[in-house]
């Protein structure tokens, strides 16, 4: 991962992580998805430019962590979850820029 600020999500520690409260967004990514690849330097920034603003970031492998990924229906990735307070309030599925990302976390937060 490219940042010290952003969280590896699994199936093990997704509740303890997520559903600690606040806002979460999650990046549901694979190793072998370029699209996946495309907006990791996006997640990346929003993670440090928003940390002081009570931001937190994750990042979950799909193919590691399969039960978290079904329980949220997950089914093309990238997908990016926002949780608040440990409920699914938002999520964008594909790639796209920065701002959609950036303007989904100015909404909830």
């Amino acid at each position: 991962m490219a940042s010290d600020v952003i969280n590896d999500i699994t199936d093990q520690n997704f509740a303890d992580e997520v559903e600690s409260g606040g806002l979460y967004m999650v990046d549901f990514w694979a190793e072998w998805c370029g699209p996946c690849r495309m907006i990791a330097p996006a997640v990346d920034e929003l993670a440090n430019e928003y940390q002081e603003k009570g931001l937190k970031v994750g990042k979950l492998n799909v193919d590691h962590n399969p039960a978290t990924s079904a329980r949220f229906g997950v089914r093309s990735i990238p997908a990016v979850l926002f949780f608040k307070d440990g409920e699914l309030i938002d999520q964008v599925v594909g790639a796209g820029p920065k701002a959609m990302y950036e303007n989904k976390v100015l909404e909830h937060l």
